[in-house]
């Protein structure tokens, strides 16, 4: 019985980073040998199967954030202390609460947050890779959403 599961949970993992990665066209900044890549994409997007799958809310007014640390030296996932910010225009602030995903030798890392209709978000993230010495790398960028 794990066999079926952990092919379902491959093939699912599978289409919800399509998803994420169709969503916004491969953005990632670099940091030396290091790639931070990064999308958001709506939670309805998602099939019902996926969202229950990765414990996801499915809803016209949810996003999620996905990134991945890549070692550009060999194209590898690392591992990432990660954390933080969506801050709209208004300078209400939400906390990211990223949760790893590991399939085989994939890493990712999410974070769900509320959306309201046309609204801009400025993300504000921390990546540190673990065995990264020096300080966190920040990467910030603008997506502007909207709802059902």
């Amino acid at each position: 019985m794990a066999r079926p599961l952990n092919y379902i949970r491959i093939t699912v993992l599978a289409v919800l980073l399509a998803l994420a990665w169709s969503a916004q066209a491969q953005q990632f900044e670099s940091f030396g040998k290091y790639e931070v890549h990064y999308s958001t994409l709506y939670t309805n997007q998602l099939s019902p199967e996926i969202a229950r799958a990765f414990g996801i809310q499915r809803a016209g007014t949810q996003a999620m954030l996905n990134i991945t640390v890549l070692d550009s030296d060999t194209d590898e996932a690392v591992e990432a202390d990660i954390n933080g910010s969506a801050i709209n225009l208004t300078g209400q602030l939400r906390e990211l609460n990223l949760r790893e995903l590991r399939e085989q030798e994939a890493i990712y890392y999410i974070g769900q947050f509320r959306i309201h209709d046309e609204e801009t978000l400025r993300f504000e993230l921390n990546v540190k890779p673990t065995a990264h010495d020096g300080q966190p790398f920040m990467v910030e960028f603008r997506q502007q959403f909207f709802t059902d």
